[in-house]
């Protein structure tokens, strides 16, 4: 079944879109959900709400792409249970690995004032990411979007984890002049 003809379910009230939508997504965004809680309990909770997501938003949203609207919800859904997780144990999870990594680049405070910078900054990084090669956005992507581990995104680009480090250590770099220009970080002496 295509995305359009589950979509059309969900715009019908159907409930066999649910069925639909876990016979063509589950795999993935149980793949989304593990690679970020590591517990495949709660991974399958995330999928699950985020199929009662679904069902109250496609219809109304009407997406394009599903399973990019899918994995999004998901991921969302994941980082929201890691984090209750993680307020009762703390443990090293990708997700935060990945952040620690991305520390350098954009800073961590949660104010009002930086909530409505996200947008803009979710802009500004796109168009630093449409100018970078392929290998370098999917090398990107798959380490702080989808908080896959390092050897992963390493072996998917077809080169060495420490050439993988490397990439993305300058890309960092680059991401962070790139938003120091674009005023939403400081610049560090003698950088602007």
């Amino acid at each position: 079944m295509t995305d359009a003809e589950i979509v059309k379910l969900y715009q019908d009230g159907d409930e066999a879109a649910i069925k639909a939508t876990a016979a063509r997504y589950q795999t993935m965004l149980m793949r989304v959900a593990m690679q970020i809680l590591n517990d495949r309990e709660d991974a399958e909770e995330c999928v699950n709400d985020t199929y009662f997501a679904a069902w109250n938003a496609v219809a109304a949203t009407n997406p394009s792409h599903l399973g990019a609207f899918l994995c999004r919800i998901v991921r969302k859904k994941a980082i929201d249970r890691l984090r209750t997780n993680t307020r009762k144990k703390r443990c090293g999870q990708e997700y935060y690995i990945s952040l620690e990594e991305l520390s350098e680049v954009l800073e961590g405070d949660e104010t009002p004032e930086k909530a409505l910078d996200d947008e803009l900054l979710t802009e500004a990084i796109q168009r630093f990411l449409k100018d970078q090669t392929a290998d370098v956005r999917k090398l990107f992507l798959g380490r702080y979007f989808w908080f896959c581990p390092l050897k992963e995104v390493a072996n998917s680009c077809g080169m060495s984890e420490a050439n993988a480090k490397t990439v993305l250590f300058r890309t960092r770099k680059k991401l962070r002049e790139f938003l120091e220009k674009e005023g939403f970080m400081p610049c560090k002496a003698n950088s602007c």
